[in-house]
């Protein structure tokens, strides 16, 4: 197996020595570049400590040697598109940082801006975050095992208030919702 953390510090815009500091408990800068090199095993135990400190799932840092990575070749700037000058792999989605669980939500109709096929990523957070997520895309459980999806317009205390995607929609209010997730990365086929 081939370690990414090497790529994963990088896109992040980590030093080693930021990540050997965010490690608990803090380690030293060569030894993290010892780990991500292969110079030293990377364990279970030191796998789980890199991968907080990274902010990422830890099955992220680990790559088959069978399955070839998909590579970023380019980037798009206000000049146009431009070659990378140091070619990287690709970072999946569930790469997200933060420390909460993502979930995916799944169109399988077009609704307002999002087109069926495509894969809405979002955020759990808890109610002391609401304030945060007004005029954002939510989604949020409803009784029953059911859910609302919108953009979030109003909370309250024990409410929040939800305005589903698309012309005419009527406003969805949720009573006492223990989670609502904030939609992060839209993931579409073309």
């Amino acid at each position: 197996m081939i370690n990414r953390i090497r790529d994963i510090r990088r896109e992040k815009k980590l030093t080693l020595a930021d990540v050997a500091e965010r490690c608990v408990p803090p380690t030293t800068a060569q030894t993290i570049g010892r780990l991500e090199t292969g110079m030293r095993n990377l364990s279970l135990v030191w796998m789980n400590r890199i991968a907080g400190a990274l902010e990422v799932e830890p099955e992220l840092l680990l790559r088959s040697e069978a399955v070839e990575a998909t590579p970023v070749v380019a980037r798009l700037t206000e000049t146009g598109a431009e070659p990378l000058t140091a070619p990287r792999d690709a970072i999946l989605p569930s790469a997200l940082g933060g420390e909460a669980p993502l979930v995916v939500m799944a169109v399988e109709a077009s609704a307002g801006e999002y087109r069926a096929g495509d894969q809405v990523w979002m955020r759990q957070y808890g109610p002391e975050d609401y304030p945060r997520l007004i005029n954002r895309d939510v989604l949020a459980p409803r009784p029953g095992g059911r859910f609302a999806f919108g953009r979030m317009i109003d909370r309250d205390e024990h409410r929040v208030a939800l305005l589903p995607p698309g012309a005419g929609s009527r406003q969805v209010v949720i009573e006492n919702a223990a989670w609502i997730a904030a939609a992060e990365m839209l993931v579409r086929k073309l």
